[in-house]
């Protein structure tokens, strides 16, 4: 009834999980943060426990529903020379798009079993969503350290209800990235390490052009590959995208203005531009100031976009 529900809401996959301390992954998680890959994302290194156990997030609870959004749209923006956007950004923000849909699955569950108690995630509270997607049988957590389905590849977000309602759990889903190693090798900074399942977020390029509130170090001036907001490479060219379709979100469609938009519009872009085009998107996170640090840094080495050598 609950998997019915999600999907007639939007959702993809819906899986299951005990809710329980992740102790394997919770040594996984210090190491990465004793090694700095973190970089200047301080909150991740706080509420620990919280993030490694849930039941300190819902007491007493039993069950984390893990569930999928689609988001992929194979749309490219016509000027080979424009500056990149993620496509996860090329619509309304997901935070606020797909909570509203998780709010009303559990208000769902609420009537149709009773008094439930549960709280509603969307990469916006310390939940290791991917280790839950994995636990859960949504996908395994690929080279690239993203969450892969056989099935829908790993163009979706993920989200999560953490509740005290006790369910049949599902079983993991094996690694089926086997020797590929493509999004290693396609990674324009590297940040994959070279046996991949680890990545160094201080030399991802969504890290550089998001999450990084200070200069971008003039060592990666060369290596951006033309990304202004985010970046899809080590997605792109991973064999088990062949199977995304495109979404059926009305709310993730991209602003008539933004793909058609060339690199001259991007140099010259105006704060009344950007507030219209990015007026309920998550590229507002960046602020206008933010985006046009961006542009100015990759038109410096003379050359937005150079070739889409990443294209599968």
């Amino acid at each position: 009834m609950i998997r019915a529900e999600a999907r007639r809401l939007g959702f993809g996959f819906v899986g299951f999980a005990k809710a329980e301390r992740l102790d394997e992954e919770a040594h996984r998680l210090e190491k990465w943060l004793r090694q700095g890959a973190h970089g200047r994302m301080a909150y991740m290194e706080n509420h620990f426990d919280l993030r490694v156990d849930p039941t300190k997030l819902v007491p007493g609870a039993k069950t984390v529903i893990c569930l999928t959004f689609n988001y992929f749209n194979p749309e490219k923006q016509p000027d080979q020379e424009a500056p990149k956007i993620s496509q996860y950004a090329y619509g309304e923000d997901y935070h606020s798009v797909v909570k509203d849909r998780l709010r009303a699955l559990l208000q769902f569950m609420r009537t149709e079993i009773g008094e439930i108690d549960g709280r509603c995630f969307v990469d916006s509270a310390p939940v290791l969503e991917r280790e839950w997607a994995q636990r859960a049988g949504i996908g395994w957590n690929g080279r690239n350290t993203l969450t892969i389905h056989p099935r829908q590849g790993s163009f979706f977000f993920l989200a999560e209800i953490i509740c005290d309602l006790p369910l049949l759990y599902d079983d993991p889903i094996r690694d089926h990235c086997g020797t590929c190693r493509r999004c290693i090798d396609a990674c324009p900074t590297e940040a994959i390490s070279q046996e991949g399942y680890w990545l160094d977020a201080s030399k991802c390029i969504s890290y550089l052009t998001i999450e990084l509130r200070d200069e971008i170090p003039e060592g990666f001036r060369e290596q951006m590959d033309g990304w202004m907001f985010g970046c899809d490479v080590c997605q792109d060219v991973c064999p088990w995208n062949r199977f995304s379709e495109r979404h059926a979100e009305p709310a993730f469609e991209p602003h008539p203005e933004l793909l058609p938009l060339d690199r001259r519009g991007w140099q010259e872009l105006t704060e009344e531009v950007f507030g219209r085009i990015f007026k309920r998107s998550a590229v507002k996170r960046v602020k206008y100031a933010g985006l046009k640090r961006n542009i100015a840094f990759l038109e410096k080495k003379g050359g937005a976009r150079p070739t889409d050598e990443h294209r599968p």
